[in-house]
């Protein structure tokens, strides 16, 4: 009888390691070069994001396409459960533009909002981007 437990035990405690392993093999990457589009105006805006992640610590830079190209470092970044979370400061004509960006990282794929102050309004958009692959 004693065997028996042992064995059930030994059967229990690889189990769980097999389903410790196993969440860990799949938890999400932020890693890498993003990028998603939006139009605006009638016109088609293609941005890029290069991030990098050191634990819950996200750094980067995010590519606007304005002026042969405008790169932004990202502040605030944070990967916490899957989740990216950051904002961009752009300064233009003496005037600061902040947006707040949101998303969820499932495989090679962010979905998420951003959020901009305009007028004194508060604007959300949808994004999705996607990992380039290398």
């Amino acid at each position: 009888m004693l065997r028996h437990a042992n064995i059930l035990t030994l059967l229990a405690a690889a189990c769980l390691a097999f389903l410790f392993t196993g969440a860990t093999a799949h938890a999400a990457d932020a890693n890498g070069t993003w990028t998603w589009s939006f139009s605006r105006g009638g016109q088609e805006i293609e941005l890029s994001l290069e991030l990098k992640q050191e634990g819950e610590k996200l750094t980067g830079t995010l590519t606007l396409p304005f002026g042969g190209g405008v790169e932004l470092d990202i502040e605030d970044g944070t990967f916490k459960n899957d989740e990216v979370s950051f904002k961009t400061v752009f300064e233009r004509n003496g005037n600061s533009f902040e947006t707040k960006y949101k998303g969820k990282v499932e495989g090679d794929t962010i979905k998420g909002t951003t959020e901009r102050e305009r007028n004194g309004e508060l604007r959300s958009r949808d994004w999705e981007a996607k990992r380039e692959k290398k």
